[in-house]
């Protein structure tokens, strides 16, 4: 979010709601080091429970605070997730922002990513205080990876802990788009730039998030990052299907049983991580000349130092 700036011709104030989290302190570090104009950086934190406040709700929040505050601008983090993959499995191989493809929901998560989304590209236009338009942006990143990723972690120290091992568990044919976390706030400093000076090109919109990362398997990407640091990927093909979905169903049992437990696989992330799922980003190119800020090589070499990192630590 960008608050009014108080008359102020000197720099901006910016606002990063969630700024603690793993996209918001990269976002954080970014915006300090890449944005001039800035004056000011606010951070927010609350880390709400979803169970109590769905995060539509929170959207409702965020909207009623922009209009009330004379916020010009709102840069919504969104997910892939929103269009698919669906719960057929369809495939969506490097589409874009206008490739046809049959959404349907049935998880909380990309419903309530969906939903919002809709709040914030509705809201743009809508007047704030002192006379002004609210310009709305929403990004769509694919799936993150990068340094203090929590689901990364907790690969490499389960890996680990079985001895420098991780079963394959999911198709190695299903290629999946993934992009680094320092990309997807320097997307987000650019569609905020571009919100601001050619509001009308970018307006109500919405951009996938994608970098030059190499498209493969979910496991397989996964292995670029931790075979390098110690993990090697057992089997070249997972167990077979019936088996994995009844592995699935008793996860979701034992976070029942077990409440805190998130497994690993359950029956969602069984079906992502078996639809092949890959976007292009040329819609972002075209509108606010976005390229990625960390190459492959730099990315995956900031991850790893991570990594390793963690493993000296234990």
């Amino acid at each position: 979010m960008e608050p009014p700036q108080d008359g102020d011709p000197q720099g901006r104030v910016l606002v990063v709601t969630g700024g603690c989290g793993f996209l918001g302190s990269h976002l954080v570090r970014l915006l300090l080091e890449r944005e001039p104009e800035l004056r000011e950086l606010r951070v927010l934190d609350l880390n709400p429970d979803p169970a109590v406040v769905p995060p539509e709700h929170g959207t409702k929040n965020v909207i009623r605070g922009c209009r009330a505050g004379g916020v010009p601008v709102l840069i919504y983090t969104s997910s892939m997730e929103v269009v698919g993959p669906n719960t057929r499995g369809d495939p969506f191989l490097r589409g874009d922002e206008d490739t046809p493809y049959p959404v349907r929901h049935s998880e909380p998560y990309p419903l309530s990513k969906a939903q919002a989304e809709r709040l914030v590209l509705e809201a743009n236009g809508a007047t704030v205080a002192g006379g002004g338009r609210l310009v709305t942006v929403s990004l769509r990143p694919t799936g993150i990876y990068g340094e203090r990723h929590p689901l990364l972690q907790r690969l490499y120290r389960g890996g680990r802990a079985l001895g420098g091992w991780l079963p394959r568990t999911l198709p190695p044919h299903a290629e999946h788009g993934r992009v680094y976390v320092g990309n997807v706030a320097w997307m987000h400093i650019l569609a905020a730039r571009a919100a601001r000076l050619r509001p009308q090109a970018v307006g109500g919109e919405c951009f996938f998030c994608y970098d030059a990362s190499p498209l493969a398997a979910y496991e397989d990407f996964n292995q670029l990052l931790l075979g390098p640091a110690g993990l090697r990927l057992i089997g070249r093909s997972p167990p077979p299907r019936p088996l994995l979905e009844l592995l699935a169903w008793l996860g979701v049992a034992v976070g029942r049983v077990l409440p805190g437990h998130a497994p690993l696989l359950n029956p969602y992330t069984l079906a992502v991580g078996s639809t092949p799922f890959s976007v292009r980003t040329r819609k972002a190119e075209r509108s606010f000349g976005y390229q990625p800020l960390f190459p492959w090589e730099r990315a995956r070499e900031r991850t790893l130092e991570w990594l390793r990192g963690l493993g000296s630590n234990q």
